[in-house]
């Protein structure tokens, strides 16, 4: 095997020192191994000079026959690495909507490092942020801490996002530059389904800090009722400032809340379920936070 990439290589390159340099080896490696198989086979498999080297006609009919092979057998054994080590296999990742372009970097240093990996993407609803995780259809998750139930690992990643009240393009405060948690004692905000106490006070707390209670309105299962219910009425929801950007409707306006505290994002898995490949991929981001030097 080793000879047959020393040929491959040189007969790409056309050059004894780059394809020592690709390959790790010396010129005189290359050389002695590319002698060898031609007393092998018999015949010249590149005409050499001192300014260039050529595959001959016998060299370029070997080539074509060994690099479709060649290449075979190497994927095989990446396969069978892969299956060995539990990195093939898909990971079902869940993010709220589009917030999956957050961490594309993190997905495509993944997918590049384990090839027979593949992701398969759910969709999280934010009034039951932990449903599918409980239920065991999703392997990880994307969403925003803090998260503190019990047999969860969680992961956080450095990204952070500003906080904003979502509300109809006629809401009070639709025109404001911005407001303050305290505003939202006078606000009616939507309802979840299934979302954790901890989790809610991120968005839409009970009460102000001087202890005014908040107002709930409608109960919203899903992130397009949300939408509808917010856009349509007098109810309205805190929401990362991303949103303004990925649902720009003419009926909804944002106003930034100036003393929220930004809302920090993390990866979060069942620990009792964790994989080899979700290990795999718990480590990719981990190497795509990682700061430079």
């Amino acid at each position: 095997m080793r000879e047959i990439e020393i040929f491959l290589t040189l007969a790409e390159e056309l050059h004894f020192s780059r394809t020592a340099e690709r390959l790790g080896i010396s010129p005189a490696r290359v050389s002695q191994s590319i002698k060898k198989q031609e007393r092998r086979v018999g015949a010249l498999l590149f005409d050499r000079t001192t300014r260039a080297v050529r595959l001959s006609p016998l060299g370029e009919q070997l080539y074509q026959e060994l690099k479709g092979g060649y290449q075979q057998i190497m994927q095989g054994i990446v396969t069978a690495r892969a299956t060995a080590d539990g990195t093939a296999g898909t990971l079902t990742l869940g993010t709220l909507g589009p917030y999956s372009t957050q961490i594309k970097d993190t997905l495509d240093l993944f997918l590049t490092r384990h090839s027979k990996a593949r992701i398969q993407h759910r969709e999280i609803q934010p009034a039951s942020p932990l449903d599918l995780l409980k239920s065991g259809d999703l392997d990880v998750a994307y969403l925003w801490l803090p998260v503190c139930e019990p047999g969860l690992t969680v992961m956080p990643t450095p990204r952070t996002s500003e906080v904003m009240l979502m509300v109809s393009a006629d809401h009070p405060y639709a025109e404001r530059d911005t407001i303050c948690l305290e505003d939202l004692g006078d606000c009616t905000v939507v309802e979840g389904q299934s979302i954790p106490p901890s989790m809610e006070e991120v968005f839409n707390p009970r009460h102000t800090s001087s202890g005014r209670p908040i107002r709930r309105g409608p109960k919203v299962t899903t992130w397009q009722e949300t939408l509808s219910v917010v856009s349509s009425g007098p109810a309205a929801a805190a929401v990362t400032a991303e949103v303004a950007s990925f649902y720009p409707w003419p009926s909804l306006a944002f106003v930034p809340i100036r003393d929220a505290p930004r809302c920090q994002w993390a990866f979060v898995w069942p620990a009792s379920k964790e994989t080899p490949l979700i290990r795999a991929f718990a480590q990719a981001a981990a190497d795509t936070h990682q700061p430079a030097g």
